[in-house]
């Protein structure tokens, strides 16, 4: 069920991240239009990529790292899924212990990585091109994090409302991190899934079933009940 719940919300990340802002280069300065930007240039790449991507929807993932991923802070939204067993590592007096669970915080952040790459990869061959609508910018200054609100419209369908997360890092840029569908948080979602499994079966468990996840070929979202 979560899974499918993610699914969702990584499809309405994308749907809500398109725009007609035209631009190759990200402002990553100002949290609106890096979303906006992003999304333009992502989605531009889609649509001049459309041969190589209907010989081999594997190059889907090329896209998304090189156009979404620079601006998704996974590694915040990995800490964010892990919650409490990061602190638990940080009581470790054993040093090898440590090293090890450190080790394994590692490589987590890594699986989880390609997991939101394939995952994302996914959502691509299902777009359709709803009508977005943003809220105007507000003044971020000051601000570490960020609230960027939309609305996905769909003729006959109902709205859905959308904030996106974002992020300011320690050299003042912007990533999103985070998104809420109708207030319902993409990562407290994916911190219910694996909790259980991390608290029961630990870490190297939670990491050998993302890595399976990411290693699935990119198909069409809905084709079979793992996305």
């Amino acid at each position: 069920m979560m899974a499918k719940v993610l699914g969702f919300f990584a499809s309405v990340f994308l749907i809500g991240l398109a725009s007609t802002v035209s631009a190759s280069e990200v402002d990553m300065t100002n949290p609106y239009t890096m979303v906006q930007q992003v999304a333009d240039n992502t989605f531009k790449r889609v649509t001049k990529d459309q041969t190589k991507i209907e010989q081999d929807k594997e190059h889907l993932r090329v896209i998304v790292e090189e156009e979404l991923l620079p601006y998704i802070d996974y590694k915040y939204a990995a800490y964010r899924v892990l919650g409490s067993h990061i602190q638990k590592v940080r009581n470790i007096e054993d040093k090898e212990e440590k090293r090890q669970a450190i080790e394994h915080i590692r490589t987590f952040i890594d699986v989880f990585k390609s997991y939101l790459v394939a995952t994302y990869a996914g959502v691509f061959t299902q777009y359709t091109d709803q009508k977005v609508e943003f809220e105007p910018a507000r003044d971020a200054d000051g601000d570490k994090i960020a609230i960027v609100k939309t609305k996905i419209v769909e003729a006959g369908k109902p709205d859905i409302k959308i904030d996106f997360k974002v992020r300011r890092d320690s050299n003042g840029e912007w990533r999103a991190f985070d998104m809420m569908a109708e207030g319902i948080s993409l990562l407290d979602a994916k911190q219910s899934e694996l909790h259980g499994i991390l608290r029961q079966q630990g870490i190297e468990r939670v990491i050998e079933l993302l890595d399976k996840k990411s290693k699935l070929p990119v198909q069409f979202r809905g084709d079979d009940g793992n996305a």
